[in-house]
C-alpha cells in the first residue's frame, strides 16, 4: 500500500485494536488522539482544525470515530472530511452504529456524505459493545462490577452484542483490502441476548449473583445523568433503550465471518476471558 492510514480515536476501544492489527500486517498507520505519545502518534482534536492538517499529511485512508459526547458530530466531522478529500484521501471507514439509519441527524448525515462523496468507503454499524460490561467507566460496567446488576429500560428486548476485536478486524479488512468495500456492514455477535441473559451468563461464569433490573425510561435517564452524563446524550441513549425494547436490535448478521473468514466471539467466551473483573 502507498501512503498511510490515519486512525482517529486511535487509543480508544476499536482504534487501538486496529492500530495493533495493522502493525502485525506491516501496514503504515498514524494514531491520532488528543494526547500524542511520540512515534507514529499525532495530536488530533475534532474541535481544533489546526490539528487536522498535520494529521492528514501523506494520508490516503482514514478510520473515523466521531467525537464523544457530542449531540451532532456531523458539525465537526463534515469540514474535516471536506479537507481530507481535498488533500487526496481516497478511502474512509466510519464507525457508526446499527441503531443509526443513513441520513439521520448526526452520524447518519456523515454516512450519507461518505456514500455520495468519498471515492472509497465503508460504514461499520456494530451492535452494542461487549466491552461496555467490563469497563468501569461505562454505566453498565460500573453497576455490574460494583453492585452485581445492570439497569436498563430495555425490558426483554434483545441485542446482538459484539466483541470490539471483531469490529476491529472488519475495519482492518475495509481499510486494507485491495477493492474498497463501498457498503454498510451491520456487525453483530453470534447471538441476540436480552440483558437478563447477559446477567445469567455472567453469574454462571463468575459464580457471583448478577441480575438485570428493568426500570422505566425516566429512571434510566436519571441514573445516567446522575453518573455525570450530559442530559442530551442521556436522552439519546434512552431512545436506544426504547428501540431495543421494541425489537430493533434483535438481529444477528454473518458480517464478521463473511468479511474476516472467522466466526465472531460469543458473549460467554468474552465473559470467561474477563471473569476476574467481576470477581474483584
Amino acid at each position: 500500500m502507498s501512503g498511510h492510514i490515519l486512525i482517529t480515536g486511535g487509543t480508544g476501544n476499536t482504534g487501538r485494536r486496529i492500530a495493533a492489527r495493522l502493525g502485525e500486517l506491516g501496514v503504515s498507520a498514524r494514531v491520532a488522539s488528543r494526547a500524542a505519545s511520540g512515534g507514529n502518534h499525532v495530536v488530533f482534536d475534532w474541535a481544533d482544525p489546526s490539528t487536522h492538517g498535520p494529521a492528514l499529511s501523506g494520508v490516503d485512508r482514514v478510520y473515523l470515530i466521531a467525537p464523544g459526547m457530542v449531540e451532532d458530530p456531523s458539525t465537526l466531522m463534515l469540514p474535516f472530511l471536506e479537507r481530507a478529500l481535498a488533500s487526496g484521501v481516497g478511502r474512509f471507514v466510519l464507525l457508526s452504529s446499527s441503531a443509526i439509519p443513513e441520513g439521520a441527524p448526526g452520524l447518519g448525515t456523515v454516512e450519507r456524505f461518505l456514500r455520495e462523496r468519498a471515492p472509497g468507503w465503508a460504514i461499520l454499524k456494530p451492535s452494542w459493545f461487549m466491552q461496555n460490561f467490563v469497563d468501569s467507566r461505562h454505566p453498565h460496567g460500573a453497576s455490574l462490577i460494583g453492585e452485581g446488576k445492570v439497569v436498563t429500560s430495555t425490558g426483554a428486548g434483545r441485542v446482538g452484542f459484539v466483541d470490539p476485536d471483531d469490529i476491529a478486524e472488519v475495519a482492518v479488512r475495509a481499510l486494507v483490502d485491495e477493492v474498497s468495500h463501498d457498503t454498510a456492514h451491520v456487525i453483530t455477535g453470534p447471538e441476540a441476548l436480552a440483558y437478563a441473559d447477559v446477567a445469567a451468563i455472567l453469574e454462571r461464569v463468575t459464580g457471583r449473583p448478577m441480575r438485570h433490573v428493568h426500570v422505566d425510561d425516566d429512571e434510566a435517564r436519571r441514573r445516567l445523568t446522575a453518573a455525570g452524563m450530559p442530559e442530551p446524550y442521556a436522552a439519546l441513549l434512552i431512545g436506544l433503550d426504547v428501540a431495543i425494547r421494541g425489537g430493533a436490535e434483535g438481529r444477528v448478521t454473518d458480517t464478521v465471518l463473511r468479511v474476516t473468514g472467522r466466526a465472531p466471539r460469543s458473549f460467554e467466551a468474552f465473559a470467561r476471558a474477563h471473569a476476574q473483573v467481576f470477581r474483584g
